[in-house]
């Protein structure tokens, strides 16, 4: 599919699905620059980027020691759980029950859609946020002042299972990779859980996860003429509960940690995983989600991988009565379902936390 520069974001006056993706972008000969409507303008503080501090490294949690170890552990890896939740909202989650050939599949399988004809994945091309399977680029191309660097594809795959039809060992990979990993999702809520001081199954309950939505949000962000000019998606949090998060080998992510912005190597063996706003909502905001954004190189093309874990559509996510007190912690978020939170968030641009302060009282 030729694609030229001038070219980028173009929409049909009558059909909002066409787009022009970045990976179509990228492999017209007359790109050699940066266009325009990419240009992203950077403030100092975005530009306080460090690696994580040996004195404050980046937690870590054992996935074995919280479903398989003795009491000691296992009350030692909550307690863990939970500081990693306050103080950093994300960790890296080891020793998990989800085979790195599992994973790697899954990669290979989102690789192989990104890579079909542009025709056969504009089939899936959407604009409502609730589509249960979406193909687009940017965030909101209707809304977006400035374009990102990325193209995505996000599908719903929990209470109902939705895939592509294509390529042809997607749909197989990706129920087996949903099935392991809203198990594992609902491992480390119980532990959450408990790490509030709440019964171990409060979250799953209150949070109707049997009917729980889960989705996957692949992204590809290919090599761009002029990075530092870029961003592949800006600062934001994550709607639900958890983010998990695996990427191809290729670095990109930051989270911000103490006012700067922390690179996050990426390693094979571990899931990244991020507490997102709706954790904060019902913790009262003694967990925080994180506020985590994506760049881009010249050099290679990055995967990344997410699964979010969220509640059902049709929950009101407030914070969790036991946790309150009228005199020392009353509510400081109103209670909103699910599903209207998703519509607040698809109607405002990324930027930062603007969506859960929204909610805030």
């Amino acid at each position: 599919m030729a694609t030229t520069a001038s070219e980028v974001g173009k929409v049909q006056s009558n059909n909002r699905k066409s787009f022009t993706s970045v990976k179509a972008l990228t492999e017209s000969p007359e790109l050699t620059s940066l266009p325009p409507s990419y240009t992203y303008t950077t403030n100092s503080y975005d530009e306080i980027v460090a690696d994580p501090d040996e004195d404050d490294p980046i937690p870590v949690i054992d996935h074995s020691l919280l479903v398989a170890g003795t009491p000691y552990q296992r009350a030692k890896t909550i307690q863990d759980l939970g500081k990693a939740c306050e103080e950093w909202g994300f960790f890296m989650l080891v020793n998990y029950s989800v085979s790195k050939s599992i994973m790697e599949k899954m990669v290979d399988e989102v690789f192989a859609f990104f890579n079909l004809r542009e025709e056969e994945k504009q089939e899936y091309a959407g604009k409502n946020v609730m589509d249960p399977i979406r193909y687009g680029t940017s965030s909101n191309v209707s809304m977006d002042k400035v374009l990102f660097w990325r193209d995505f594809l996000k599908i719903v795959v929990h209470p109902e299972f939705h895939s592509p039809d294509k390529p042809p060992g997607f749909r197989e990979a990706l129920a087996e990779y949903s099935r392991r990993s809203w198990k594992l999702g609902k491992d480390l809520l119980k532990g959450i859980s408990e790490s509030l001081g709440l019964e171990v199954n409060y979250i799953e309950d209150t949070m109707n996860l049997v009917s729980g939505l889960q989705m996957i949000a692949a992204n590809l962000y290919p090599p761009c003429p002029q990075p530092e000019l870029a961003m592949g998606i800006p600062p934001h949090s994550d709607h639900g509960l958890l983010n998990l998060l695996i990427q191809n080998g290729v670095s990109g992510l930051q989270v911000l940690h103490n006012g700067k912005w922390i690179n996050v190597s990426s390693t094979s063996n571990c899931l990244l995983v991020f507490v997102s706003d709706h954790l904060e909502v019902v913790s009262n905001g003694k967990y925080k989600s994180v506020v985590h954004r994506a760049v881009v190189s010249n050099k290679a093309t990055r995967i990344s991988l997410a699964i979010v874990i969220a509640p059902s559509l049709d929950t009101v996510v407030e914070p969790a009565k036991e946790l309150l007190d009228n005199q020392s912690n009353p509510a400081a978020y109103i209670g909103m379902k699910h599903r209207d939170y998703m519509q607040l968030q698809s109607s405002n641009r990324l930027n930062g936390k603007s969506v859960l302060d929204k909610v805030k009282i």
